[in-house]
């Protein structure tokens, strides 16, 4: 299913006040400096993966481009800022006619990356620019971790498939982007409707504990779940005696009964016996669901029970352990007209971009210089390192580019269906080495190396 079929169009507010207040300081000093509108070029990557990890996946670029298309400034918000006397008024007159004129390129959403990979490359003047760093940060670093557990979570369940279910976990609105970004990083499905109303992502659910706890007995929720929904409906087992909700289930349901799911217990175990059960009694195409706070390391461990899909909340939608990617967006150029000048100096574009770097202590510095980003690969199409550098790109390079346009001129171009960043995903994990989908801690398995 292509469920860029299925999307439907959503109004979406401004962004404008997914900020910090220091962009928009950092703003009014630099136009009465006259530094403004400088080029320059700022640019997002992570010093280092979270511990043990051995890739990263680039998720929430589309929901990136949607926060750039809609940094508006309306009227609203220029009076919450003149109520809170956050700027002066020249500049609430420059933010009244705000829009994102620079260019926009980066790593494809579903891409892997490594430390120091430069996954997006904002360009334009000073101004547009650093206004967009924390709506920026805070999509990919919350996307991004979720896509990257989600990865782990489906290289562990192989070929069986994976239900996000975690919006009871997290805020109502991180819940509908955790769906996304586990869509993108390998599962099937969502329990949560705004995220398949916004995205086109597959829904799923039946019932709960509540459902049979509110009858006068396990085969009166049954009957009243298979008569509403079919008998190809999912039936929870666990509320009571498994063993004897797994009989009363086929009972009701015969041995069409599409699936029944299991939430507590010793999984493995109990798995085994709800199959042998299930085959005894004539349902052998019934499958078993289990959920119950599930991680990549529980499901790799449930790899030889005879399970058939998985259930996912708490740890997916934390990113299991690792709730963020430490990405950080930094100036690595700037432009070397307009020393002390005005709005007029110069179109920008033309300026003499010179590269800048902050000489942090604490593994904090940074590398100066607008970055490309190339991935070369051997005979048999996995890639050996992750290769960047400045200035021109080597012929032998060219065609291993990772960075694609995303915003030309304030336009936006590198909108996709949801999809196709799911099956870019896929096919880059396939060009990485095999040790990338070990679950054990370790290295990066590219090795990042300055061209």
């Amino acid at each position: 299913m292509n469920t860029a079929d299925l999307e439907l169009p959503v109004s979406v507010p401004s962004t404008a006040l997914f900020t910090d207040q220091y962009e928009l300081t950092m703003l009014q000093a630099a136009l009465r400096s006259g530094t403004a509108h400088r080029r320059s070029v700022f640019e997002v990557f992570t010093r280092r993966l979270p511990e043990g990890r051995r890739y990263g996946v680039v998720a929430g670029t589309g929901r990136v481009l949607d926060a750039v298309e809609n940094f508006r400034f309306d009227a609203n918000v220029l009076d919450f800022l003149r109520a809170r006397d956050v700027v002066d008024e020249a500049t609430l007159r420059w933010l009244a006619d705000y829009r994102f004129s620079g260019d926009i390129h980066g790593y494809p959403e579903g891409e892997v990356y490594f430390p120091g990979s430069p996954i997006l490359r904002v360009e334009g003047s000073f101004a547009e620019c650093v206004l967009l760093e924390t709506v920026v940060l805070s999509i990919l670093n919350h996307d991004s971790a979720v896509a990257a557990a989600a990865s782990r979570m489906a290289v562990a369940a192989g070929d069986r498939p994976l239900v996000e279910m975690g919006a009871r976990r997290t805020h109502e609105l991180a819940a509908v982007a955790a769906s996304r970004a586990a869509y993108v990083g390998g599962f099937t499905k969502t329990s949560d409707l705004a995220a398949g109303f916004r995205y086109g992502i597959p829904t799923a659910g039946t019932s709960a504990h509540a459902f049979t706890l509110l009858h006068d007995s396990e085969r009166d929720a049954f009957t009243a779940q298979v008569e509403s929904l079919g008998s190809g409906t999912t039936l929870l087992v666990d509320t009571y005696d498994i063993a004897e909700a797994v009989r009363t289930a086929v009972e009701v349901a015969g041995p069409g009964l599409g699936a029944v799911r299991i939430d507590s217990g010793d999984l493995l175990l109990i798995a085994h016996r709800v199959r042998q059960q299930l085959d005894e009694l004539g349902a052998k195409n019934t499958r078993i669901v289990v959920t119950s706070d599930l991680d990549e390391y529980a499901i790799a461990s449930l790899a030889a029970a005879p399970v058939d899909s998985y259930g996912v909340g708490t740890q997916l939608v934390t990113g299991s352990g690792h709730p963020t990617c430490s990405m950080v967006y930094k100036l690595v150029a700037r432009g070397e007209n307009g020393e002390g000048g005005t709005e007029g100096a110069g179109d920008g574009r033309t300026e003499v971009l010179r590269p800048v770097a902050k000489k942090g202590l604490g593994g904090k510095s940074t590398v100066g210089g607008a970055k490309w980003a190339a991935r070369p690969r051997d005979a048999d199409g996995i890639a050996q390192a992750e290769m960047i550098g400045t200035g021109p790109v080597p012929d032998e390079l060219a065609d291993a580019q990772l960075q694609v346009p995303l915003v030309l001129g304030g336009r936006t171009v590198g909108r996709e269906p949801l999809d196709t960043a799911r099956d870019r995903h896929r096919r880059a994990l396939a060009g990485l080495p095999l040790s990338a989908t070990q679950l054990s801690r370790g290295e990066p398995v590219l090795p990042t190396e300055q061209a």
